[in-house]
């Protein structure tokens, strides 16, 4: 119960491992000011339940199968914003950092996160305000003070792995994290070139899915964080 108190955080947690879903739930569970309503084994299905439950928070992992953490927080945010995103996560390199926070990840937490941490960075995104760990913290700082060169996206005598010049400006753009649909208004062409050059790229590069995507555009060089 939560007599007298501020309302609680309404969270749905969602991670493709179940022992560590069950654990976070279980953790969760102990923590004041939280009220786990559901968990989710992908991406797609946290989408849903945010739909059906209308969360304040979901705690999402990055590396999921079907529809990854970055693709399910760009959804959730576009068609639910009121739903807040933290990740919680093993990696905080920047190929699973930048393209989460570019998603709308207001939070971005590594899975050695204590209870204290998980309450502060629920509390700081419900209250508009960001929720990274001193770690991530002290990533951005370390990146946002290293001088580097503006990336370009190359020419097609440039591109790796033989993508045309139009196949790896569709690659820099997932790697933005837009959707298919974003990408085609962006191009001005139809969803269906777009699917045809993301399905060559894919093809060319040996990759599986659009977290492979991003790894590899960061990879080659191709896209780097933005700065701000």
């Amino acid at each position: 119960m939560n007599k007298g108190g501020p309302p609680l955080a309404r969270v749905v947690v969602a991670d493709d491992q179940t022992v560590v879903r069950e654990g976070i739930v279980m953790l969760l569970g102990l923590l004041p000011g939280i009220e786990v309503v559901g968990a989710a084994a992908d991406g797609d299905e946290a989408v849903r339940l945010v739909a059906e439950l209308d969360p304040d928070v979901v705690l999402m992992d990055l590396r999921m199968p079907r529809c990854d953490g970055v693709e399910a927080t760009r959804r959730i945010r576009a068609e639910y914003p009121r739903t807040q995103i933290v990740v919680l996560t093993t990696f905080d390199d920047d190929e699973s950092l930048f393209p989460a926070l570019m998603a709308g990840a207001r939070g971005y937490l590594t899975k050695d996160a204590g209870g204290d941490e998980i309450v502060r960075a629920v509390e700081n995104v419900m209250s508009g305000d960001a929720g990274l760990s001193p770690a991530i913290q002290r990533r951005l700082l370390e990146w946002l003070s290293e001088p580097r060169p503006e990336a370009a996206v190359p020419d097609s005598s440039e591109s790796p792995d033989g993508l045309t010049a139009r196949e790896t400006e569709v690659l820099v753009l997932i790697a933005d994290g837009l959707s298919n649909h974003d990408i085609a208004r962006r191009l001005t062409v139809s969803v269906a070139t777009v699917k045809t050059h993301i399905n060559n790229l894919f093809a060319k590069t040996g990759m599986r899915d659009r977290a492979q995507a991003v790894r590899y555009a960061y990879r080659k060089g191709l896209v780097r964080p933005p700065r701000g």
